[in-house]
């Protein structure tokens, strides 16, 4: 049962994560020191996606999920809980472009921000 549980809660920071991934960007609107943060995350999902690498936390929920007795994920995270579900699974390639899309205009948008913010310190 425990490790089922922990199986659920590395799934759930997968999610933490797809959703940071997409969102972070206007988080740093907020909070502007965290947009290193979303750099890395996003860097760290650019590159998992481009080199086809497998993720660590696919990894990890797929021990705990042995260890619980249930099966393990037959494909990668993506492919098993987002594929499908969020987006037509046909549609991998529009379903990034949206990603980067939006990671592209919050992190614009917060350019915008730090130089208005900088511009009216300046005239303070």
């Amino acid at each position: 049962m425990g490790y089922r549980l922990l199986a659920d809660g590395v799934a759930g920071i997968h999610y933490a994560y797809l959703a940071y991934l997409v969102g972070g960007g206007f988080v740093a609107w907020r909070w502007p020191r965290t947009i290193a943060l979303h750099g890395l995350a996003a860097a760290w999902g650019v590159t998992v996606v481009a080199a086809h690498w497998p993720c660590p936390l696919t990894a990890a929920q797929n021990a705990l999920r042995s260890r619980g007795g249930q099966p393990r994920l037959s494909d990668t995270f993506i492919n098993s809980y987002i594929r499908g579900t969020f987006y037509p699974a046909a549609h991998d390639a529009e379903a990034q472009a949206v990603v980067a899309g939006v990671v592209l205009v919050s992190w614009v948008g917060y350019a915008r921000l730090v130089r208005l913010r900088r511009r009216s310190l300046s005239r303070a």
